[in-house]
């Protein structure tokens, strides 16, 4: 299944302007950590993502990975590092694929904000394409497609009681300060008028469903904050990006892994919104339907209200990609990637509101 050619690097040197200041950065980890003598600490950046900076150091054969917020100013209670390093601390020893965090700084002095560095996982990540040590078959897709629905399903089963997690939680009443919370957030960065923006937020408040059990949640479960093992590729080495994640209701999470889970014949004004064509089009992966099937007989969980779900997390990512593209439109960033984020937004509303309309995906 694997080629025999190098492993491609997945860091880049770290992009101009968003820079840290490595000499107070090695200062601060040698103080707080124990680690060996390997020479000064050496620095690099991981390419992919749009929100939070994340960068590998080195020294010698010690590794660890630095998270950061984006520069400028940045969205009400977002990129909350101390709240994801606790998520991870307590959750680490009850879902080992969940990074080990090492350390958290709130001093915004060492390196222009609160970071946290944690352990180093090994493996490839699934982007815009399989890397080219990896032969791609339809029989790998569905091998992966059904580890994504597996991994999340697991995760729904931590009992978040024995991980205290409801301590940085608030299980009851969710997904109405959801809806709520994300519908005054794009208020609050919208840029332009999207004719069926109002009558979705409308909609996604009026018909508010009752939840079930509350669960750990991602929140933002997809390919690429998976890392699969390279020797493997259809085995998780890890999952990333925790900073959405909560005590919450489960449907919303499989609602969120589902708006990223794209199929050929979507509207291709949507695909063409998110910049490169997603793996998930690919020959062999499961549907959207075949997905929800799967994590239903692995669950055993209710799916009939699946589609408010997706409806919402369609909402949301556009509401995400909103908050990038205002970022980008003040002069926050200057990343060209955001430049056409506000096309995103209007494809991802659109078909949000379509989605109301058929009443299923």
């Amino acid at each position: 299944m694997s080629k025999q050619k190098s492993v491609l690097k997945d860091t880049i040197p770290v992009r101009q302007g968003e820079e840290v200041n490595l000499n107070a950065l090695d200062v601060y980890i040698r103080d707080h950590l124990d680690i060996p003598d390997g020479g000064p600490i050496q620095i690099e950046q991981f390419a992919a993502g749009h929100s939070n900076l994340t960068y590998l150091i080195r020294s010698g054969e010690w590794e660890a990975v630095v998270r950061r917020p984006p520069l400028g100013p940045v969205a009400l209670k977002a990129h909350n590092m101390e709240r994801e390093y606790t998520l991870l601390k307590q959750l680490h020893p009850l879902f080992p694929l969940a990074p080990r965090p090492y350390l958290y700084c709130g001093d915004p002095s060492v390196i222009g904000s609160p970071f946290f560095v944690m352990e180093r996982r090994h493996g490839i990540t699934l982007d815009r394409d399989f890397p080219p040590q990896v032969e791609y078959t339809p029989a790998l897709g569905r091998e992966i497609s059904g580890t994504m629905v597996s991994t999340l399903a697991k995760l729904h089963e931590v009992p978040y009681e024995e991980a205290n997690l409801q301590s940085i939680s608030q299980p009851e009443g969710f997904m109405r300060r959801q809806v709520q919370g994300w519908v005054e957030r794009y208020e609050r960065a919208k840029t332009e008028e999207i004719p069926e923006a109002e009558r979705l937020q409308r909609w996604l408040i009026d018909t508010l469903p009752v939840s079930p059990a509350p669960t750990v949640i991602h929140y933002d479960f997809k390919l690429n904050n998976v890392m699969f093992s390279r020797s493997h590729p259809s085995e998780v080495t890890g999952v990333f990006d925790w900073e959405m994640a909560t005590v919450g209701d489960p449907m919303a999470d499989v609602g969120a892994a589902l708006s990223y889970w794209f199929e050929p014949d979507d509207p291709p004004e949507l695909l063409r919104g998110l910049g490169h064509s997603p793996l998930t089009v690919k020959p062999g992966f499961m549907t959207r339907e075949e997905f929800l099937q799967a994590y239903a007989a692995r669950s055993g969980r209710d799916m009939s209200g699946i589609s408010y779900y997706l409806t919402f997390a369609y909402f949301k990512l556009a509401v995400i990609c909103q908050q990038i593209y205002y970022r980008y439109k003040k002069g926050q960033t200057d990343d060209e990637r955001f430049a056409r984020f506000n096309d995103t937004v209007r494809a991802l509303i659109t078909h949000a509101w379509r989605q109301t309309e058929r009443g299923q995906f």
